[in-house]
């Protein structure tokens, strides 16, 4: 009786913490975050959780995984060009610096009252508005040799002989492209650290200039640690854009040696799947042939056998042929 009457107790105490105000407010919390957690559990930390449990396996597509333990991080950790890229991805770091200073200095000019100011905010925004494979077209032409970047230079009186190809030139042509980068993406950030600047108090900038400050000093009191949380982000975003930087490249140096890498393993692969087609549907038709030639065998008698055998001499020459050719190729493929 004791255990029951707790029971009901605790079952009215439950009731009215429902139905009081902060109950309600709790039951309201959970039940609008229930859906969010569970499509964020299912569709992100699940497969991330599936992921790094493939890792350890030799995966394939038919037929049973192979568990190779650690193999495949420390194959990943011992190739070159892994590192490569992150060595690359530095190139795009120190971009980010210029850009960052770039727009916070155009930032805080224009969010002043300046003449055609806003003229000059829609064109230092716009690059960013363009699609990156459009952009990567656009600054191919623009570093192309004797083209819009070198007859601009050349008007302001260089030598088009001692001007390096700002493409072709591998101590130069990292650089060419994070200014590509720094041109699409400045003015995202200069739109940002602008809305930072405008919600600084107007009142603040009255009593230093009575206090006597002058600009650079109201930009480094003011200014610059009130807009510290924008520029935080800005960072944030430019160090992941630099690490994920891939089309304007690509498209600029038309995939340089990675693109020709990937198209010639991708040959290698049809002509195994071509070498396989043709290995069965030769073990089909040699089938379908021996059974024909039993069948005539046993209604016209043996002189056909000999007819029967030719044939299947022949198709069995072709198909030699067909799968000698597919692995010679498949050679000279991976042998390239």
């Amino acid at each position: 009786m004791a255990a029951q009457a707790n029971t009901v107790g605790t079952k009215k105490g439950f009731l009215h913490w429902a139905r009081s105000r902060r109950g309600q407010q709790t039951i309201i919390i959970i039940a609008f975050m229930i859906i969010p957690l569970a499509l964020l559990f299912t569709f992100t930390y699940l497969p991330f959780g599936e992921m790094v449990g493939f890792s350890f396996y030799k995966m394939k597509y038919v037929g049973k995984r192979t568990f190779v333990g650690w193999k495949n991080y420390a194959s990943v950790f011992s190739r070159k060009d892994c590192f490569g890229a992150l060595k690359l991805s530095l190139y795009y770091m120190g971009g980010s610096v210029v850009q960052l200073v770039l727009a916070l200095y155009l930032a805080t000019i224009l969010s002043f009252k300046v003449k055609g100011g806003n003229i000059f905010k829609g064109f230092m925004f716009f690059p960013y508005l363009i699609n990156g494979i459009a952009i990567g077209f656009i600054f191919k032409f623009f570093y192309t040799r004797g083209f819009v970047f070198d007859t601009v230079l050349q008007w302001c009186g260089f030598q088009l002989d001692n001007l390096p190809y700002w493409l072709k030139d591998q101590s130069i042509n990292n650089i060419s492209l994070v200014g590509t980068s720094v041109w699409r993406y400045f003015g995202q950030n200069m739109v940002l650290f602008i809305g930072a600047i405008m919600s600084v108090d107007s009142e603040l900038y009255e009593a230093a200039m009575l206090d006597g400050a002058n600009r650079f000093e109201q930009f480094r009191y003011i200014i610059l640690p009130s807009i510290k949380t924008i520029v935080t982000l800005n960072v944030i975003l430019s160090i992941t854009g630099s690490l994920s930087a891939f089309e304007p490249p690509y498209v600029i140096t038309s995939g340089a040696k990675l693109f020709f890498t990937l198209l010639r393993r991708a040959k290698v692969l049809i002509l195994r799947i071509a070498e396989r087609i043709l290995e069965e549907q030769f073990l089909q038709n040699r089938g379908r042939k021996d059974n024909q030639k039993q069948h005539h065998r046993h209604r016209r008698g043996q002189p056909h056998l000999l007819l029967g055998m030719g044939d299947l001499v022949h198709n069995h020459k072709v198909r030699s042929r067909s799968v000698r050719t597919a692995g010679n190729d498949i050679r000279r493929l991976e042998g390239a």
